[in-house]
């Protein structure tokens, strides 16, 4: 494996662990903004902040959450990136 390889791989691990990490937040954010947006259409409410107060704190929970399988993935990738020879 020529150093050009091992970088690319290193570069993709880094984008999929990044999406991997970041995915429970986002799905999060997305079902409480569709669950937001269905209750405004219902109630004819249409405040900015009814919605974005909610997936805020929603995923700040969740963030919250699952912060010890998110630090056991990057320190997994920190070791990967250490013992590459």
């Amino acid at each position: 494996m020529t150093y050009d390889d091992s970088s690319v791989e290193l570069v993709r691990t880094a984008l999929i662990i990044t999406l991997k990490i970041a995915a429970p937040m986002v799905v999060v954010g997305l079902v409480v903004g569709l669950v937001i947006s269905l209750i405004q259409s219902i109630t004819s409410i249409q405040d900015q902040t009814v919605s974005l107060i909610p997936k805020i704190v929603a995923m700040v929970i969740v963030a919250i959450l699952v912060m010890p399988w998110v630090i056991q993935r990057l320190v997994e990738y920190a070791a990967e990136l250490l013992t590459v020879t």
